[in-house]
């Protein structure tokens, strides 16, 4: 019937005096969500002559999609890489309190570990859907054992593997089963690594090249056969050669297949990447730009040592080490800082800044339809930002998860 009579309809809550970021551009409209996504405001009118149930000022705030989060370890004293009985309850936590920098969904990540606790861990870290109890789980992120020694970073050597004689064999050997994977980092220099990126891809799973000394001729290779994503650019990879720019040169690489980009990983904290390197990055290749913050599970508690998978870090002000050494074991920066920092670094637009951080997280992992985005139809993932990009209410299905203190007054 039109009008919704004799109907049961969802409630309609419209977001008034805001500015969405939709299309690229912050546009001054009202935010119509019903049923937990975005809603077309001119269908409501026309064909259902219906008008909204509840309305919210805004204040003139921005409402840019929810931040997606493909590469975080852990968090508030959580380390997804350690095989607790209550790997769920610490997903869980970290899911709520990250709620408060904007991150609506996140990929937990796991670094190399030994085959015991990937066995533990993976089963417990289903894919789930956000709401109040906090930021939806997209799949895991498996970065190593299949990396690089030369590069590992802060993964233990005793626990790195390459492939053998039937290297997808090994893969699940290593892992146990896929089902909640939703990212793999491996170096594409390892014998027999086209094989399995090309397994990897057949089951809908994200391969991102890393921890890697490989050169372009194979980084190119390797997205020829799957490959769409780079682990933190720049960071445990050859440096820029301008006779063989290495994995950094698929930025702007004329060998890849027709239709396919790139997607790359940055960590905008002010420590794991130069602000010369953030703009030169962005400049060369900016519709891949992905926003992550690899936070270790230091992330909310300050200096002292803290564990990440198999070894312990030392957190140092804004930095983390490998305890002992002065090598750099990921980032202590939530993502709404690291939105922050790109911005001023790079002087991009804030557009692509929220952009970087929502809507190419969610094209790298084919959810573009319905994540990281404000467009009709989408899940009304998102969250409230002040003009200085603070983080003041975060809203998951349309409801809201978290408001700042100020704002519940």
């Amino acid at each position: 019937m039109r009008g919704g009579q004799g109907v049961a309809r969802a409630p309609v809550l419209q977001f008034t005096n805001c500015r969405i970021l939709r299309g690229g551009a912050l546009l001054r409209e009202d935010l119509w969500v019903r049923g937990g996504r975005i809603l077309d405001p001119e269908k409501l009118f026309f064909e259902e002559r219906r008008v909204a149930d509840e309305q919210r000022d805004c204040g003139g705030r921005i409402l840019a999609p929810g931040f997606i989060d493909v590469q975080i370890n852990g968090g508030f004293g959580v380390d997804f890489s350690q095989a607790t009985e209550d790997v769920g309850l610490g997903v869980a936590l970290v899911a709520r309190r990250i709620l408060s920098h904007g991150v609506t969904s996140f990929c937990p990540t796991l670094v190399t570990s030994p085959p015991e606790v990937y066995h533990k861990v993976l089963p417990q870290i289903p894919v789930t859907s956000g709401g109040p109890h906090g930021a939806g789980v997209l799949g895991l992120h498996l970065e190593g054992p299949f990396i690089s020694r030369e590069k590992r970073g802060a993964h233990p050597e005793a626990h790195l593997r390459s492939f053998e004689a039937n290297a997808f064999h090994d893969v699940l050997a290593t892992y146990g089963p896929l089902d909640n994977v939703r990212i793999v980092t491996l170096a594409p220099e390892l014998g027999r690594s086209h094989e399995v990126i090309r397994e990897l891809t057949a089951r809908g799973i994200c391969v991102s090249l890393g921890h890697s000394v490989a050169d372009l001729r194979a980084a190119e290779a390797a997205v020829q056969s799957g490959a769409t994503f780079i682990t933190h650019l720049f960071n445990a990879m050859l440096p820029f050669h301008h006779r063989d720019p290495g994995i950094v040169g698929l930025l702007t690489s004329d060998q890849l297949p027709p239709g396919r980009g790139i997607f790359y990983g940055m960590i905008a904290d002010g420590t794991h990447t130069n602000p010369a390197a953030l703009r030169i990055a962005h400049r060369a290749h900016p519709q891949g730009l992905v926003l992550v913050t690899d936070a270790i599970p230091a992330l909310g508690l300050g200096n002292g040592r803290h564990t990440l998978g198999q070894q312990e870090v030392e957190v140092d002000g804004l930095t983390a080490y490998v305890a002992g050494t002065t090598t750099l074991s990921g980032s202590i920066a939530p993502m709404d800082v690291c939105v922050r920092h790109f911005l001023q670094a790079t002087g991009c637009s804030v557009e692509s800044a929220l952009e970087a951080a929502s809507l190419h997280p969610a094209q790298l992992l084919g959810l573009e339809k319905c994540k990281g985005t404000l467009d009709f139809g989408a899940d009304a993932d998102f969250v409230v930002l002040d003009d200085s990009l603070h983080v003041r209410a975060t809203y998951i299905s349309g409801e809201l998860v978290w408001q700042a203190e100020e704002a519940r007054q």
